[in-house]
């Protein structure tokens, strides 16, 4: 074969191959399926926002509407024109999207809004009466303006750390029972009954536990600290009970299967894999549980009673609280009558109470982050 009849033989497409490849039009869906659709500006919220208050408020001015009013409807506007801003310009997707994120925001500013206003209230009244003697002095002998709150302080903290230390060990070794030891066991799903019923009890009916306790033990009607906390522990045990069983059980199994493998104990494996494992979850558990009964006045207003001086002693005679003090303050004198020093004194008490209370709830969140399982590596 010659040369010539050699390329004649060869594949007729071979001769397109180093061709440059054309599209044609009218296949090309990019020109008749748009990539990207039109979007809303990003000050889009904010001008929206800004029309739909604005059109509220030239409405409530002219029906003299009070504050609340202008905001609700605004909020009103709001809801309904971006959403339907978006349905004409963006589609339905974005719609729904834009509406959804719209009442997410709201129910936030919503549940914001009595804790916000608790603070600024406790703050704007109670800041006043903060000062050095507020601090450092109790009401012994004072029988008008002038005296602190450090009696009802350290009675505050004597009581709680004494119901702490009777409620923390038993919630601890009860959780560890109910999910270490009683698993399927009658006695634990009557534990785990009880323990749900004394989630959900009135700590009035706990301060009456304890005052029907020591009134057997010491006679009728004991004001005794000492009682105080076996109250506050009534309603710690359940809490610490529920946060440190949900802990282990987030232990992995394999923890425990892998000390056993090792011929360790049960013991042993709970007290050095699960509990160390476990750790920041349950303190943190345990310190919520403190600062929950750190605010309650109504058992401490039956067996721990009200006193005006310092007594360091929980087995010996009364001791004041800040709860107490503040509704002893509040009420002092009868509900007709009002007056400034003491309203300011338990407006301060209060914002004491909830500095403590923060500060326990921010220990909290510091030990739970630091003592946690460390995941990276």
């Amino acid at each position: 074969m010659s040369g010539e009849d050699t390329e004649m033989t060869q594949n007729p497409h071979d001769a397109d191959i180093h061709q440059p490849f054309h599209t044609d039009p009218s296949t090309d869906l990019s020109t008749h399926v748009p990539l990207t659709k039109p979007q809303l500006p990003g000050i889009a919220v904010p001008l929206a926002a800004a029309v739909a208050w604005g059109l509220s408020g030239l409405i409530s001015l002219f029906l003299e509407w009070p504050v609340a009013g202008w905001v609700v409807l605004g909020w009103v506007f709001f809801v309904v024109g971006m959403p339907a801003w978006a349905q004409a310009v963006e589609g339905r997707r974005k719609a729904v999207d834009r509406l959804v994120t719209a009442l997410v925001w709201t129910t936030f500013a919503v549940a914001m809004m009595p804790l916000v206003a608790v603070i600024w209230t406790v703050v704007s009244r109670g800041a006043g009466a903060l000062s050095v003697e507020f601090f450092t002095a109790s009401q012994q002998g004072v029988l008008g303006e002038g005296g602190g709150i450090y009696h009802a302080i350290m009675g505050t903290l004597i009581i709680t750390l004494i119901a702490s230390l009777i409620s923390i060990p038993i919630g601890i070794m009860a959780a560890v029972y109910l999910v270490e030891y009683g698993k399927g066991n009658r006695l634990a799903r009557v534990l785990t009954f009880l323990v749900d019923v004394m989630t959900g009890i009135p700590s009035i009916v706990a301060g009456l536990f304890a005052l029907a306790l020591f009134t057997l033990l010491l006679g009728p009607l004991p004001r005794i600290a000492i009682g105080g906390s076996i109250a506050l522990s009534v309603l710690m045990i359940p809490i610490v009970v529920r946060s440190t069983e949900e802990m282990l059980k987030l232990v992995p199994e394999e923890l425990r299967e892998g000390a056993y493998a090792l011929g360790v104990p049960k013991w042993r494996t709970i007290t050095k894999v699960v509990l160390p494992t476990a750790l920041g979850g349950i303190i943190t558990g345990a310190t919520l549980a403190v600062a929950r009964v750190a605010g309650e006045t109504a058992p401490l207003l039956l067996i721990a009673g009200t006193l005006r001086g310092t007594n360091f002693n929980p087995f010996d005679g009364a001791m004041q609280t800040l709860p107490v003090l503040i509704f002893s303050e509040a009420t002092r004198g009868g509900l007709a009558t009002y007056v400034p020093f003491q309203i300011e004194r338990a407006w301060g008490a209060a914002l004491v109470l909830i500095i403590i209370v923060m500060l326990l709830n921010l220990l909290a969140r510091v030990v739970g982050s630091f003592f946690s399982p460390k995941t990276g590596r």
